[in-house]
């Protein structure tokens, strides 16, 4: 994977002298790991009614989409006898009870082992809304709702396509003095993001095949590549330039951190891992975390994700491939983390644009809102539903349409259990989440 040798903004290269230590010393080692299914993850089908009553209830506001299932020439997956039950710790939804998809069997089994926990309705929110303050709009509304790409960012920055810093970049801020090498502190296998990016720590990009090259050494003829190496290594500082010292002191960190992270991961693991693109950026990132020692990382965030979630239309035929995927390349990644000794200490998520509708459109669904998300690691407080799922029924008091969800626990308040499991102290951890003090009733307690 080639990076560019300079770039602008908040870039790897833009950012690697800048980091600067914000919080006291942290022991110990510790790592969240963001999955983004970009397109918007259709919750209700993820999270399913198992309850008969609130199954019919969930096919009646479905029918058209449900007969695609059942017409599928090896029978719905759907049908209330393949649904995967989830036996809950406790259970604040009195008689409702839940399913996953079978697709969706190792996460469920997580769940089951007390491994993983499911946090319902999350979303964007501004200040707490339901379906009335929504629509005689008394309440503050996030931007550009409902809108694939301002949605992704809202997510992972709380602001709109063209924001800067995204949440991960503060937790990642807060931490920098634990890390001796702080380039390693935000890792993304999935490309540029801003959910890696601080004020004062930025992304470094990596690929499932190895770590990133500089193109203008890469594309060297054979024999010049060594030379630039070693211009690098022997001058910066002389240069009267501030632009040329700047390239080449950049430039020679970025060599020395891409040598130092492709020495340190040449130790492969034992667990196997599919053959799919998120299993293969679990398993890079499985890779990386068992460098954590050589490299210096005591607190280290990634980014990775999973696209086609965008099911307009034949939800039925490409739905149910996308949560095998998920559930089990999670599900590899955690049983990796057993095998490296570190499942206690690296918590995964889920996180998408967006929820989907419950009324289909046909054969698939629009946009939505609030989704319900998934939460692994040996620190969760597994086995539960944490947050709400509301009834699968239209105009009920969090349906903005069509059975569009109204989040009831903010983006927010999902992310403060990871900020303090992460070593955030209350201070930090507003700075991080500035909205949340607009939700009184805090954080989700999953972790």
């Amino acid at each position: 994977m080639a990076l560019p040798l300079l770039a602008g903004g908040n870039t790897l290269l833009g950012n690697l002298a800048s980091f600067q230590a914000h919080a006291a010393d942290i022991e110990g080692y510790r790592a969240l790991v963001c999955v983004f299914l970009f397109g918007g993850m259709d919750c209700h089908d993820t999270v399913l009614p198992f309850d008969t009553a609130s199954y019919n209830q969930f096919v009646t506001a479905r029918k058209t989409l449900m007969s695609t299932y059942d017409a599928l020439p090896q029978g719905s997956s759907r049908a209330q006898n393949q649904l995967l039950a989830l036996e809950t710790a406790s259970n604040p939804f009195g008689d409702r009870q839940f399913a996953l998809p079978p697709q969706m069997n190792g996460l469920h089994s997580l769940f089951q082992q007390g491994k993983a926990a499911i946090v319902g309705n999350v979303g964007p929110l501004l200040e707490p809304t339901n379906r009335t303050t929504f629509n005689n709009r008394s309440t503050e509304l996030p931007k550009r709702l409902f809108s694939h790409n301002d949605q992704q960012s809202t997510w992972l920055s709380f602001a709109p396509e063209g924001a800067q810093v995204g949440w991960g970049g503060r937790f990642g801020d807060a931490v920098s003095g634990a890390n001796t090498e702080a380039v390693f502190s935000q890792i993304s296998l999935f490309g540029s993001t801003v959910f890696l990016t601080g004020n004062s720590v930025g992304a470094y990009q990596i690929g499932t095949d190895g770590v990133p090259t500089i193109r203008v050494v890469e594309a060297a003829p054979a024999g010049v590549s060594d030379m630039l190496r070693d211009h690098f290594a022997s001058v910066g500082s002389t240069r009267q330039s501030l632009f040329e010292q700047d390239f080449i002191d950049i430039s020679r960190v970025s060599l020395d951190a891409n040598d130092k992270l492709a020495l340190a991961t040449e130790t492969p693991l034992d667990t196997p891992f599919p053959a799919s693109s998120l299993g293969s950026q679990l398993r890079a990132v499985a890779e990386t975390i068992g460098s954590r020692q050589a490299i210096g990382a005591k607190r280290q965030v990634y980014f990775v994700g999973l696209g086609g979630f965008d099911t307009h239309s034949n939800q039925a035929q490409a739905l149910p491939g996308l949560q095998q995927t998920l559930s089990d390349a999670m599900t590899a990644f955690y049983n990796a983390t057993e095998e490296l000794g570190v499942a206690d200490q690296v918590t995964t998520f889920t996180a998408a644009d967006f929820g989907r509708t419950l009324t289909a459109n046909g054969d698939g669904t629009d946009h939505g809102w609030g989704g319900h998300h998934f939460v692994v690691g040996g620190a969760v407080r597994g086995g539960n539903i944490y947050g709400d799922i509301p009834i699968a029924q239209l105009g009920h008091n969090q349906d903005a349409g069509n059975g569009r969800l109204i989040p009831t626990a903010s983006v927010e308040q999902f992310a403060a259990p990871l900020g303090q499991w992460f070593g955030l102290n209350n201070q930090e951890l507003a700075t991080a989440l500035p909205g949340l003090a607009n939700f009184p009733n805090g954080a989700l307690g999953y972790i």
